[in-house]
């Protein structure tokens, strides 16, 4: 598994580092395919971030940002974790949405 070092000043910043790596561990063309997100809560508060390429033929890539380690673990089609990336400084987590 490959381990990797990162700087994300910003949701964007993140958001753009976690498409381009789930991309190139596929290789998918960059902005393609839609991201989705969401918010991982612990005991109702925001903990990281579950994001989800979807790629062709029903294919899903994942990444999940762990807010309190600042780590991201990139997962592929199949399940397996592929890489790690240490966040040196992580963005601010977003405030979960009030439910309806």
């Amino acid at each position: 598994m490959v381990t990797r070092s990162y700087l994300a000043e910003t949701l964007e910043d993140l958001r753009d580092y976690v498409t381009d790596t789930l991309c190139q561990i596929d290789q998918l063309e960059y902005g393609a395919f839609p991201l989705t997100e969401r918010l991982l809560l612990r005991d109702g508060a925001p903990c990281g971030l579950y994001f989800c390429l979807h790629g062709p033929r029903a294919v899903k890539l994942v990444a999940i940002w762990d807010a309190a380690l600042n780590l991201v673990l990139f997962y592929g089609a199949n399940g397996q974790r592929l890489q790690r990336t240490q966040l040196s400084a992580g963005p601010p987590l977003p405030a979960p949405r009030a439910a309806a």
